[in-house]
């Protein structure tokens, strides 16, 4: 092997050697740099006879189109290498299954809601939705339940800090009744100096909040208020629309309901409502499901409308106690303390 082999042989044991770019870069400036030795070689054939110099020029030529070409090589091998890495850093490997986000489903109380809204919405009756930062009036007041009223201390509620035109405070509505008064007052409103105004038909489902927590009551719990005047509406109606209101809720023609005598400032007379299962583990058993009423004068006044034309009804119910009838659950927290073991088993 000549000096020119040994050379090469050199310079590609070299390049193999190198691990990264940046060292093959530095070995080729070894070989082929200004102060490479195959520039040094080069460099000594000024001392060569012309002859000599285009004979050894030739070998040397082509030495160094050897040491490229294996130069050339290395860098393809680094390359292919580095490819081969990121590639596999960043590989997918698809014959695992695909990771799929989690279906969703309604709350309970939230498939209460809308069923409730549904049925009533067969009967005639509007879904009002409004403000859950009330006004004094609109919580209290415009609903026959004037400042220092005992009754005020069973609907004890939040307060914003936050005060009205008249000074009183604001507070997070204890029930939707203000919802009854705001749409009542819009209707009223509305047909203002006609003969004859359409009868007021609707429930205002939402949140409200009370100074409550235990088994059976949450500081936040849902209401749904109901309301329907008109100008020969009575009591009598008030037990057709619920009685039929909740045998289709809980899908039995044999449900019993009873109007018990109780005591509200927004209805008089007024009655506690009472349902009986026929069957059942809570068969025969009288449970408490709604208040209900007919609507005080003031409160029609209030409205914006004739009590001596205008009578109607009104009722109050929870839907997160009737959730729980609905699907068996004994204790109120369980639909808020967002456990989806829990909440799964109704979708």
């Amino acid at each position: 092997m000549n000096d020119l082999d040994q050379l090469v042989a050199a310079a590609s044991a070299d390049f193999a050697a190198a691990p990264t770019p940046a060292e093959l870069e530095n070995a080729k400036a070894r070989f082929l740099g200004k102060a490479g030795r195959v520039t040094e070689l080069l460099k000594g054939l000024a001392a060569l006879s012309p002859e000599q110099k285009k004979t050894r020029g030739a070998e040397i030529n082509q030495t160094k189109q050897r040491i490229e070409a294996a130069l050339t090589a290395r860098r393809a091998a680094l390359a292919e290498a580095e490819l081969e890495a990121q590639l596999r850093a960043e590989a997918l490997d698809v014959t695992l299954p695909g990771r799929q986000r989690g279906v969703g489903g309604l709350h309970p109380v939230s498939r209460t809601m809308e069923r409730i809204e549904a049925i009533f919405g067969s009967m005639g009756f509007d879904v009002a939705d409004g403000p859950e930062i009330e006004t004094d009036w609109m919580s209290f007041t415009a609903l026959n339940n004037p400042e220092n009223h005992p009754a005020r201390s069973m609907q004890d509620t939040f307060y914003v800090d936050m005060k009205d035109e008249g000074g009183r405070w604001y507070n997070l509505r204890p029930h939707t009744s203000p919802m009854q008064v705001r749409y009542a007052r819009a209707h009223a409103a509305k047909y203002a100096g006609m003969d004859t105004m359409p009868e007021i038909r609707v429930i205002a489902p939402g949140r409200t909040y009370r100074v409550d927590s235990d088994a059976t009551h949450s500081p936040m719990f849902h209401q749904c208020e109901g309301l329907w005047i008109g100008e020969n509406v009575s009591f009598k109606d008030l037990k057709v629309v619920f009685t039929e209101f909740c045998r289709k809720f809980f899908e039995s023609e044999d449900l019993q309901l009873r109007f018990r005598p109780s005591f509200f400032p927004f209805t008089e007379p007024s009655a506690e409502i009472d349902i009986a299962f026929a069957s059942g583990p809570l068969k025969g058993k009288w449970l408490e499901v709604a208040g209900s009423g007919q609507v005080h004068p003031n409160v029609v006044r209030n409205f914006g409308l004739d009590p001596e034309r205008y009578i109607g009804f009104a009722f109050g119910m929870g839907p997160d106690r009737l959730a729980m009838l609905r699907y068996g659950v004994n204790d109120l927290r369980l639909f808020f303390e967002n456990d989806l073991r829990f909440l799964r088993q109704f979708n």
